[in-house]
């Protein structure tokens, strides 16, 4: 997890997770910025020290899960939608049927 915190309130205004094995394969869960410090590039600098981090460590296969209207602020970081026609997939438990 990596996060920015304005001095003033000592409280963080930005931040992003990432999960993974440690050596090769990491997933960035959430990239979340306080709407009042929008718009002044504290994403893309989260962002980018995350994946720096991760690069440094020797894990080179990253990936995240994004909302579309949102894929336009990752395509410039490097992200792209489908690699190789790759589709994720959700594990989802079937419910039993009542008897």
């Amino acid at each position: 997890m990596l996060w920015v915190e304005y001095k003033k309130t000592q409280k963080p205004v930005a931040f992003a997770r990432a999960t993974g094995d440690g050596v090769f394969n990491a997933i960035i869960w959430d990239v979340v910025v306080d709407p009042s410090f929008q718009g002044i590039g504290l994403g893309k600098v989260v962002m980018e020290r995350l994946i720096e981090d991760m690069l440094e460590k020797g894990i080179c296969n990253i990936a995240l899960y994004s909302e579309p209207r949102v894929l336009g602020f990752y395509r410039p970081l490097g992200f792209v939608a489908d690699p190789d026609g790759i589709r994720g997939m959700v594990y989802s438990r079937k419910q039993k049927k009542k008897k």
